[in-house]
């Protein structure tokens, strides 16, 4: 069975995550499974003990006395994950959904996320983790990982929750963006909510964007936007103007190596706009 995928952590952004999977679930109908991932400890830090430093006499002692609070930290890990998990179901159920299954595992964020997404219909998760929430410059590693190798849509959530009244659609007219375009016009997700269509380039036909419009249920509420400019400057000023608002786009459309040379709009969109962001492969 189907399902809303929420992957929360220890973070400002767990809320966020759990209203907005929330609105989800009850827009789509589907359960959430709600998700919570103890990481492993890297392999490479746990060898620095610096053990091998000291005396021969002492360094047995030591060496238990590690073991000893790494267990102790393992279990408290697991107390808070199982805490967070019961908060989070909580906040679910007062946002709407439909069902909610817990999950408590062990291992690496970015692949238990996409091992359990074989279920899932979107994924939800917060803009940065705990480790990264107050570097306001950047989006969370793990974050951008799973979107690129995520084949689900995935939903950025913002810091705080606001049910979204209005889409905001960044159309570029590539695979990725048709692919939006499709779920914009056929998912219940998006059901009755006003659309803003825009295509923020220079080189941009007209054409373009009144076919986007078109393929739009009619009588749905769609305003189309057609503005010079890079899509960095002109997108989020977009969303900002319009209270409320979800930006739906297109992910990672672009090969690696132009990536690598120009940079990726979808990760400065996701960095630099305040609303939530649902991303389509």
């Amino acid at each position: 069975m189907h399902n809303v995928l929420a992957a929360i952590d220890a973070s400002s952004y767990a809320e966020s995550v759990c209203r907005y999977a929330g609105w989800a679930s009850g827009r789509l109908g589907l359960p959430v499974e709600l998700l919570h991932v103890v990481q492993r400890p890297d392999p490479v830090t746990a060898r620095r003990d610096l053990s091998g430093a000291i005396g021969l006499g002492v360094k047995g002692k030591l060496m238990d006395e590690l073991v000893r609070l790494s267990e102790e930290s393992s279990r408290i890990d697991i107390e808070r994950g199982r805490a967070l998990l019961s908060a989070g179901e909580t906040m679910l159920r007062e946002a709407g959904a439909v069902n909610v299954v817990t999950l408590h595992r062990h291992g690496g964020i970015v692949e238990t996320i996409l091992e359990r997404e074989t279920e899932a219909r979107l994924v939800v998760i917060g803009k940065r983790g705990a480790s990264q929430e107050f570097a306001s410059d950047h989006i969370g590693s793990k974050i951008e990982r799973v979107v690129r190798a995520s084949e689900k849509p995935v939903l950025v959530a913002s810091r705080s929750f606001a049910e979204p009244r209005r889409i905001v659609f960044a159309y570029d007219a590539g695979p990725a963006a048709e692919r939006a375009l499709e779920r914009l016009a056929n998912s219940p997700l998006f059901a009755g909510l006003p659309v803003t269509i825009v295509i923020a380039d220079a080189d941009a036909k007209r054409e373009q964007l009144d076919r986007a419009v078109e393929r739009i249920a009619p009588g749905r509420q769609v305003d189309a936007v057609l503005e010079a400019g890079k899509a960095e400057e002109v997108i989020p000023n977009l969303v900002s103007a319009r209270e409320s608002a979800l930006l739906l786009m297109g992910a990672y459309g672009h090969s690696p190596i132009r990536r690598m040379i120009v940079g990726s709009t979808t990760s400065e969109m996701v960095r630099t706009v305040t609303a939530p962001v649902l991303l389509v492969r």
